[in-house]
């Protein structure tokens, strides 16, 4: 079983492009999905983390609360690097930078940062290497972003590859809410 958690609310306003930003999310609700997540964890899992800071926030807070479980940063799990957009009111990027990116959506490099191939290569090297080494009772968990959860779903579905922007899921867990892929059995959503 692997569990896909998305990190708490990012302190930041909405409506403005955060994705490799790095940004702390809030405090009370990092402590209160770590409580939940902590709670439901089977012993000795393995947990995941993205290396950015609202992610490494809730690994700490359910480190403490959890020592039994073995944690290992992968930067793999980071979520899209969206370049000169990172930071911006997506309101106020052109509407010519939006038709380039879903003109040409799986190659197209966002504000210059990532292009989603690259990021779901990456992201599928990591549910590869999660899938080969799983062992049954140690599940994993990735504490991560709703970007790579969305990406996982694809993944899980033998889907490598998207090409129109319009097939690009936009179903993801609530921040400090988690999917749990269960295998054949398909997927489980849970708040924590």
């Amino acid at each position: 079983m692997i569990w896909l958690v998305r990190h708490a609310q990012p302190l930041i306003a909405p409506g403005v492009c955060y994705g490799a930003l790095d940004v702390p999310a809030e405090v009370d609700a990092t402590q209160q999905a770590a409580h939940g997540l902590a709670q439901r964890l089977p012993p000795d899992a393995r947990v995941l983390v993205s290396p950015l800071l609202r992610c490494q926030q809730l690994a700490q807070a359910l480190r403490v609360l959890r020592p039994d479980l073995r944690f290992d940063t992968n930067a793999r799990l980071a979520e899209m690097n969206f370049g000169a957009w990172e930071g911006q009111r997506w309101d106020a990027l052109p509407p010519e930078a939006f038709d380039a990116w879903t003109s040409d959506f799986w190659h197209h490099r966002v504000g210059g940062g990532e292009c989603v191939g690259d990021f779901m290569g990456r992201v599928a090297e990591v549910w590869d290497a999660a899938v080969a080494e799983s062992l049954p009772g140690v599940p994993q968990v990735w504490l991560t972003h709703a970007g790579v959860i969305r990406a996982v779903r694809l993944i899980a579905l033998g889907q490598r590859e998207v090409r129109m922007a319009v097939d690009w899921p936009a179903a993801a867990p609530g921040f400090g809410a988690c999917w749990r892929y269960l295998g054949p059995a398909g997927w489980l959503e849970d708040a924590l």
